[in-house]
């Protein structure tokens, strides 16, 4: 069953960031693209905003096609793991821990998910488990 449960773990998460560059990228799920992003990452402080939204944004695809498929799984939590302790670093962390405050939870659940399957491994139903 703990084959399953990682599958599921890093089916959600990668899922979810895929999700996540595909707004900065380009526009969808309710996204604003890279100019949009961009203007926002330079509202607060994030320089230059549209290099950095195109640059977030293919961390976020490419990390979480990778974390999804179990394909080298440490590199991908590496990419999820940036961004997420750019997001508290950048926004969140100055509102404190809650999400209901705009704080840093969400990115820090994500960051301890992302590290804890990169240090176990991603499990046997992953590219991962091919290929090593």
């Amino acid at each position: 069953m703990m084959e399953v449960g990682l599958l599921i773990i890093r089916l959600v998460i990668g899922l979810l960031f895929i999700g996540h560059g595909a707004q900065k990228l380009f526009g969808m799920f309710g996204g604003y693209g890279p100019k949009g992003t961009g203007g926002w990452m330079e509202s607060v402080g994030i320089k230059p905003g549209v290099a950095m939204a195109i640059i977030s944004g293919l961390m976020e695809l490419i990390g979480g096609t990778m974390f999804g498929l179990g394909l080298f799984t440490p590199v991908a939590a590496i990419l999820i793991a940036l961004t997420m302790v750019g997001a508290i670093v950048k926004v969140h962390g100055p509102n404190g821990l809650w999400a209901t405050a705009n704080g840093y939870e969400y990115p820090l659940v994500v960051l301890a998910v992302v590290i804890g399957v990169a240090l176990t491994g991603a499990g046997a139903y992953s590219i991962d488990a091919v290929l090593f």
